[in-house]
């Protein structure tokens, strides 16, 4: 299969590259070789190539910065999408673009998770652009997958496994918030995912991609520093006191990250538990 993965020097986007390197030529874009963002651009590129599946892995993923730049994030998260469903329609190639668990409102009571179908509400800049770009993908196209994530970690550059390992290494005791609820996400399991969606066929669509499990990031920290053996006293602290001690403005964070995979598992598609993928995640990074 001839596939172009966008946003190519993202985390995920190096892990898909890695997944699909074997018996499929990959073309590699990020916003100098493509600008997701212009509309002629985009066309006038997959013409010439003609894939057979784009990756869509650009995405502007500042939740907080994006409450500055409306503008910028809705033509990346929103634009873009849109963008690469006309040409992929135009030319008969399939999309996979990745999405997140901001488009819902996250007030839902925890004893819920959110299935595929339930009522859109997002409250962030970061949700709304990135809704706009799902509606864009189905408003002009059948053969895509959306696949929504959360709370997304890999090998590469910084994310909260790093952090929380950093600061558990150097203070006595951390503060870590406890009553946000979701699963801590593998990016190389995200990936497996959308490989095995793309070689069973399975029903275009939305799905739910993130490990199985729910947790907390305060309880996500206590199995953090466990695997890792470090010594640090880990607070549970409120959304509210954190912003309060940290003296910080940030976007409003769900309390309800929690996405049902069930859509996912009755396919057929494996979805590895979070502390499982965290164990994983940890021997390769170590072993870096």
């Amino acid at each position: 299969m001839k596939i172009l993965i966008t946003g190519a020097n993202g985390m995920l986007a190096k892990e898909v590259k890695e997944k699909f390197s074997e018996g499929n030529e990959l073309i590699l874009t990020d916003v100098a070789e493509l600008d997701i963002t212009n509309e002629k651009a985009v066309l006038d590129f997959v013409t010439k190539i003609k894939p057979d599946y784009i990756i869509n892995c650009a995405a502007f993923t500042a939740v907080d910065k994006a409450e500055e730049c409306y503008e910028l994030a809705d033509k990346i998260n929103g634009n873009g999408p849109t963008n690469l469903a006309k040409a992929a329609k135009a030319n008969g190639t399939k999309l996979v673009h990745i999405s997140t668990d901001y488009v819902f409102g996250g007030d839902l009571e925890i004893s819920k998770d959110y299935k595929e179908d339930d009522e859109k509400n997002p409250v962030t800049v970061y949700g709304i652009t990135k809704l706009h770009g799902e509606q864009g993908i189905e408003n002009n196209m059948e053969e895509y997958y959306i696949f929504r994530t959360a709370w997304l970690y890999g090998v590469g550059g910084n994310n909260f496994v790093k952090t929380m390992i950093k600061l558990g290494t150097s203070r006595d005791e951390i503060n870590v918030v406890s009553d946000q609820h979701g699963s801590p996400t593998y990016a190389k399991d995200l990936t497996e995912i959308i490989y095995k969606a793309i070689e069973k066929e399975i029903p275009y669509g939305v799905y739910h991609a993130t490990n199985q499990g729910y947790t907390t990031w305060y309880e996500f920290t206590q199995e953090i520093l466990k695997e890792q053996n470090i010594e640090c006293k880990v607070n549970p602290v409120t959304t509210e006191e954190y912003i309060e001690m940290m003296k910080i403005t940030q976007a409003k964070r769900p309390f309800n990250s929690q996405l049902s995979k069930n859509k996912l598992i009755e396919q057929g598609i494996e979805v590895p538990d979070w502390k499982d993928g965290l164990t994983r995640y940890l021997k390769e990074e170590n072993n870096q």
